[in-house]
């Protein structure tokens, strides 16, 4: 069965860390292109990071930039986001994704992580609350 699981959310206070995992299953992760994604109440999906096979650039948030790492180990076929110096504001359901791209596309990390991008697959989601 082709899936993404999605580990490691919770709840954590301000200034604290967290590492979200992503296994995935059915298929290998080593050619695609993974991303995370969030979405908190309210509010439209966010790109937070995302990671391009294709030209090899990766993509931060701002609102994330030198606090969350996306990462990837191949021998485990998981992909993980992360998290240092949590706000209130990063609390949010998370997902990741994977995609592999189309031959001869070189779409960046920006790209994949815009609203226009079509994924492959996509983990079940996984909740982040951070408070005190």
């Amino acid at each position: 069965q082709v899936q993404l699981v999605e580990s490691g959310g919770g709840l954590v206070q301000p200034g604290g860390s967290l590492r979200l995992s992503c296994a995935a299953s059915g298929f290998t992760l080593d050619y695609y292109t993974i991303g995370w994604f969030r979405q908190a109440p309210g509010k439209e999906r966010e790109g937070v990071s995302c990671f391009s096979f294709s030209d090899g650039s990766t993509y931060y948030a701002d609102s994330v930039k030198g606090r969350f790492t996306i990462s990837r180990d191949n021998a485990k076929n998981t992909l993980y986001l992360q998290m240092n110096n949590l706000k209130p504001e990063d609390t949010a359901v998370y997902y990741c994704a994977a995609d592999l791209p189309p031959p001869y596309t070189y779409y960046s990390g920006s790209d994949y992580c815009s609203d226009n991008m079509e994924w492959d697959y996509w983990g079940q989601g996984t909740q982040v609350t951070v408070s005190s």
